[in-house]
């Protein structure tokens, strides 16, 4: 496993495919809830994402599922929305991801790019996950940070620059 400081969507760009956290709710319209960080950049990208997802989680569970049409791999971290995301789901997900490319999916590019699953809106801290993906995952997978000038920028209600747990 390899860790940059990028923008995950300029290695999809190129024909990569990458990793969309997710949750398992889904809603009373069919939809999954995509709302918050790169599930949220995933549906504004792929407008019936959300639908596409939704039927998936519907028909086999929270589980990881793929988009090969659109290079896109759905991790779950969370049970539902509300929720802090799970080491143990994020475990789960990462044994089932390394399975997808190990025995299901031939000729893609490598690397396999992803954002650190469940440490943005999943409240959990990088240093307990990393550990944790480290046990499975090879060099196929790059772990993709956030520009640094993402992190710190002016949050106007708090009237300063907050700042992020950088471990």
């Amino acid at each position: 496993m390899k860790e940059i400081i990028g923008d995950i969507w300029d290695f999809h760009d190129k024909g990569h495919w990458i990793v969309i956290t997710t949750n398992g709710t889904v809603k009373k319209d069919g939809s999954a809830v995509m709302g918050r960080g790169i599930a949220l950049q995933a549906a504004n990208k792929f407008p019936r994402l959300a639908f596409k997802l939704g039927k998936m989680i519907t028909e086999e569970g929270n589980c990881l599922h793929h988009d090969s049409s659109n290079g896109l791999i759905f991790f779950p971290v969370k049970y539902n929305w509300r929720e802090k995301a799970s080491l143990e789901l994020i475990e789960i997900s990462t044994e089932e991801l390394v399975d997808l490319f190990d025995n299901h999916i031939s000729g893609y590019p490598v690397p396999i790019y992803m954002v650190r699953p469940g440490c943005g809106n999943g409240g959990l801290n990088w240093g307990d996950v990393k550990p944790l993906l480290e046990k499975y995952l090879d060099d196929r997978f790059t772990i993709v940070q956030r520009r640094s000038h993402e992190f710190f920028t002016k949050d106007v209600s708090l009237g300063f620059s907050p700042l992020f747990d950088l471990v």
